[in-house]
């Protein structure tokens, strides 16, 4: 049996905007790991990490951490919208 798909015209609206915009910081903490490890993978064919290779993981990993806390905070404090 063969399932059609169903084209998606409709545009975001603005509180999936506001979720996308809140949630930014840790995006983009993500993305910073995601080029970090893609840095390391790079340097194995080139000599191998330096120091400073992995220290830019550790400091975007914590970069996440710390967002990721911020995140949970900001969306389960007193000011949260129900």
């Amino acid at each position: 049996m063969r399932k059609h798909l169903v084209a998606v015209t409709a545009e975001p609206t603005a509180a999936d905007l506001a979720a996308i915009d809140t949630e930014w910081p840790l995006i983009a903490a993500e993305l910073d790991v995601l080029d970090a490890q893609i840095t390391l993978i790079y340097a194995e064919d080139h000599g191998g990490p330096s120091a400073l290779d992995w220290r830019r993981l550790r400091r975007a990993e914590s970069r996440v951490t710390r967002a990721a806390a911020d995140l949970a905070t900001r969306t389960t404090g007193p000011h949260r919208a129900a």
